[in-house]
């Protein structure tokens, strides 16, 4: 006996000093009772659905399984006590999220239909067999240019004209629907869904076609100044909703003005600060008035272009970048090239004007760190695989996705000794076909390589996982290790790992710690 007994001792040895890389062993030995009760329960309720509400029958669902693609599961998802558990955990900071992407495309359409000038039109006729290809174009257009053409679908309707909002809603063909098949087209056109996701796109450059389709649909909605306030009110109530407390945003600057009220494209990149900077001060208040001050510390902004540009027009978009930081110091948080890195330019193609805008800060006396997109790929050794050296050559605060990095030790190594975390978004990689779903995301093995992680939802409007408890959820039913200590781990790092400056980064911590503490006792008194 005395020689198993050796054996397991050895074993219990091995497998701590493995575990002992991982974020949360590091406050493990001060775990309180409450949090060890806490995850025991959780941990239990985890084992109890994967026995039960994941091994049941459910039409249309042939081979459900915790972890599962997201789109099918969905609806399973949100009947679980593991949903309902995480949905009241504070959640610390969202620091990867598109704003383009950020609010429900059912509340944007509902924003549109506020303004009689928005218009729309298509270049083909409508009929049910393209609806999910005969994409709408949307625009606010000046009083003078405005029509009274009544219907987008009748059979006098010119092919390219401008057709208000409100007359194409309400007089959509009953054969194509009606008013909801109108609002279904719209909405459709501005997310992805189960049989595109896992059918008609199921590869990585079919599905980024459909993606990249949702973004040309919705900016005409979006980048309009009325709808541009309270799109962004959606986006902080929202993500407070969930238990998010900080937003780092990346707002895509491609375009450089905006729409305004008037139908004319003359708003500049300031004024898009101004309505930020306005709208977070609004919400900071009316929550102070609700007696929870604390339950939304903030917003910044990652300031982002795309990545088809020449270099000799990233410098314009640069020296913009700098001058909005000196005129709003507290909202510019960093800079980032966005896009599909498996076919647009790499960082070394813009490594020259990067450099050169290293120096322009310095010249300038401000500071905007990189925050890069990097390895969102399935290669190895391809140009988007290899911008993660490039990324961090170049100094990059966060590495956006990094789904391929733990293939390379070295820099695996080095984001843990230099505290580089990865903005981890699950669901999006699997949507986007990195993974077919999540008990195959690398993300266990960088939490085991002790790299710091952000859990992040990218597109949540496009992707149907608004907040963050669906990319919780998701995390902790795929793994037998991962437990509630694992998720507040990961929600404190989303802090520490934020540009917030000391003394907020300390206001934010600490509300956190309060917060955390109050999602404890509710578990254990859900677990009675």
């Amino acid at each position: 006996m005395s020689s198993l007994a050796e054996y397991e001792a050895q074993r219990a040895s091995l497998i701590e000093d493995d575990r002992a890389l991982r974020r949360e062993y590091l406050t493990s030995n001060s775990r309180s009772e409450k949090e060890i009760g806490a995850d025991k329960i959780v941990r239990r309720i985890r084992a109890s659905e994967a026995e039960t509400i994941w091994k049941e029958e459910h039409s249309s669902i042939p081979h459900p399984f915790p972890g599962m693609e997201f789109l099918t599961g969905k609806s399973i998802i949100v009947k679980t006590q593991l949903f309902e558990i995480l949905s009241k955990m504070p959640k610390g900071a969202l620091l990867h999220a598109h704003l383009d992407a950020t609010v429900n495309a059912e509340f944007l359409l509902e924003l549109a239909l506020k303004q009689p000038a928005i218009h729309v039109r298509i270049q083909k006729p409508l009929e049910a067999s393209n609806l999910a290809t005969n994409l709408p174009e949307f625009r606010i257009l000046p009083r003078e240019q405005c029509t009274d053409i009544p219907s987008l679908t009748g059979p006098s309707y010119p092919l390219g004209s401008w057709v208000s909002l409100q007359n194409a809603r309400n007089s959509f063909a009953p054969d194509l629907g009606g008013k909801d098949g109108f609002d279904n087209w719209v909405i459709g056109s501005m997310t992805i869904n189960p049989a595109e996701a896992y059918g008609t796109h199921n590869t990585i450059a079919k599905i980024w076609k459909k993606f990249g389709s949702t973004f040309i649909t919705s900016t005409g909605l979006i980048r309009v100044e009325p709808i541009f306030s309270e799109y962004i009110r959606q986006f902080f109530r929202s993500s407070i909703a969930d238990g998010i407390s900080y937003v780092e945003p990346r707002i895509n600057f491609l375009y450089k003005h905006m729409y305004g009220a008037d139908g004319q494209d003359n708003i500049p990149h300031r004024e898009w600060l101004v309505m930020f900077d306005r709208v977070s001060n609004e919400v900071k208040e009316e929550m102070a008035q609700q007696g929870r001050a604390g339950q939304f510390i903030g917003a910044r902004i990652i300031y982002s272009t795309i990545r088809f540009i020449t270099p000799e027009e990233l410098e314009w978009y640069t020296e913009d970048c700098i001058a909005l930081k000196k005129e709003f110091p507290h909202l510019i948080a960093g800079f980032d090239l966005v896009g599909d890195e498996n076919v647009l330019k790499p960082l070394i193609y813009y490594a020259e004007t990067l450099l050169r805008f290293r120096e322009r800060q310095k010249e300038e006396g401000v500071d905007i760190p990189f925050i890069f997109h990097a390895g969102e790929t399935l290669g190895d050794g391809t140009e988007a695989d290899v911008n993660l050296y490039d990324a961090i050559l170049l100094g990059t605060k966060r590495i956006g996705h990094g789904y391929s990095l733990i293939k390379h030790p070295k820099l695996v190594e080095t984001c843990r000794q230099k505290g580089i975390a990865v903005e981890v978004c699950p669901i999006s990689n699997e949507i986007l076909r990195l993974t077919s779903s999540m008990p195959m995301h690398p993300l266990p093995a960088l939490l085991n390589n002790g790299v710091p992680v952000a859990l992040c939802s990218d597109d949540p409007a496009v992707f149907g996982n608004m907040g963050l408890t669906f990319d919780y959820f998701q995390v902790l039913a795929a793994s037998e290790i991962t437990g509630l200590s694992t998720l507040g781990a990961i929600a404190r790092d989303s802090i520490e790992f934020s540009t917030l400056d000391g003394e907020e980064k300390k206001i934010a911590l600490d509300e956190f710690e309060r917060r955390w503490a109050e999602f404890l006792d509710y578990v254990l008194e859900y677990g009675q």
